[in-house]
């Protein structure tokens, strides 16, 4: 079955009325048949038919055996990290997302926990790894310098270290990109994003074919009450049958946008999309498309930054992407802040880096709307 079906008909009402849509189960709490007979939920926090229901949908649409959903991307990503333990170590992408490196940089030390941050896990030795380093951390592509790690080659050789994989596929999706197919153990989303798709609920997603990591997964989802609501397991049950669709015009029109970026003068561009982009070989065998984030570089003496922002109208500026309007960010303050400005130059995210979440309107319109603001802020 192809996966825009899955996506339609991966729910069915159980109640015996024949509801197209599945229900939402408010209830906080399920009466039991006896002392020693207790059913399938028991109380929400540890089980909710709606949300039970949604997690069986993601589980079958990531090619994944389990599936946990949580809150918000956050939390999906603290319940991975749930599974080190006092004195381990982590690698992490050095370009990771601004909240997960916030964690890691915040929280490890408290806990006992380390970790090393990454340039490059193509290149990355991971024969001299440190004993205490159990497991990897990364993006594929980055956010916001959309860098490419080739899940094949990676995984496997932290595999053959014995290292727990753990991958962010918030940008892709399992509809472009399956890293579970290359081996990985967990992979983490904010649902919050295309998942989701409309910017209306905040969400996360965890998955994983590892038998003996889901019950300490669960657990942690249970105990920490990182658990997602009735009602937004709905919305976001709802998000997933358009996901198919609103995949492809998000990069039907981030390709569009990337391409006329790329040919304008004092503009440097990074979208895997384009032939030129240093991943984009690894992205075409490893998914099968290149998401909706476009992020460039203004040259500071033939623009404005803050005129080029101020001047456009379908672009709001705002943090997040994978909804259904277009976005611009500045990461430097508004996503990679927690990270400190040395940090910030080593790593490439300048102060005249700009992110795009390009959303599915009309391509041509996104297009005159950046035309108008390169006229604005032209020096």
């Amino acid at each position: 079955m192809e996966y825009s079906t899955k996506a339609i008909h991966g729910q069915v009402d159980d109640t015996g009325k024949g509801a197209v849509t599945y229900p939402v189960y408010l209830s906080s709490t399920f009466l039991q048949e006896g002392v020693q007979q207790f059913g399938d939920f028991v109380y929400s926090r540890s089980a909710n038919p709606t949300r039970t229901a949604l997690e069986q949908q993601v589980a079958d649409l990531e090619g994944a055996r389990y599936a946990l959903a949580t809150a918000t991307g956050m939390a999906a990503t603290a319940i991975a990290f749930e599974l080190l333990q006092s004195g381990d170590g982590i690698l992490i992408s050095d370009t990771v997302y601004g909240g997960t490196w916030q964690f890691v940089n915040e929280l490890f030390e408290s806990r006992n926990l380390s970790y090393e941050l990454v340039a490059d896990f193509n290149q990355y030795d991971f024969s001299q790894v440190a004993s205490h380093i159990k497991a990897v951390f990364l993006e594929t592509p980055t956010n916001p310098l959309l860098q490419v790690t080739d899940l094949e080659k990676v995984i496997g050789r932290a595999k053959a270290q014995g290292l727990l994989v753990i991958v962010d596929n918030t940008f892709m999706t399992s509809y472009l990109q399956r890293p579970l197919d290359f081996g990985a153990d967990i992979v983490v989303y904010s649902a919050t994003k295309y998942y989701a798709g409309h910017s209306d609920i905040l969400a996360g997603l965890v998955v994983t074919n590892r038998e003996d990591l889901y019950p300490q997964l669960k657990l942690a989802h249970k105990l920490l009450g990182a658990i997602l609501s009735p009602f937004d397991a709905f919305l976001l049950s709802r998000g997933i049958k358009t996901l198919p669709l609103r995949l492809e015009k998000h990069q039907e029109n981030a390709q569009l946008v990337a391409e006329y970026l790329d040919q304008q003068e004092g503009v440097e561009v990074f979208y895997t999309g384009l032939s030129h982009h240093p991943g984009h070989a690894i992205q075409e065998q490893q998914a099968s498309g290149h998401g909706g984030v476009v992020s460039f570089v203004l040259d500071e003496e033939t623009y404005d930054l803050e005129v080029f922002v101020q001047s456009l109208t379908l672009f709001g500026f705002a943090v997040s992407l994978g909804g259904v309007e277009s976005l611009i960010c500045r990461p430097a303050t508004m996503t990679h802040e927690s990270y400190s400005t040395d940090l910030q130059e080593r790593i490439g995210i300048r102060q005249n880096l700009l992110r795009l979440a390009v959303g599915i309107e009309a391509g041509q319109d996104l297009i005159e709307d950046l035309a108008h603001a390169f006229d604005k802020a032209r020096k």
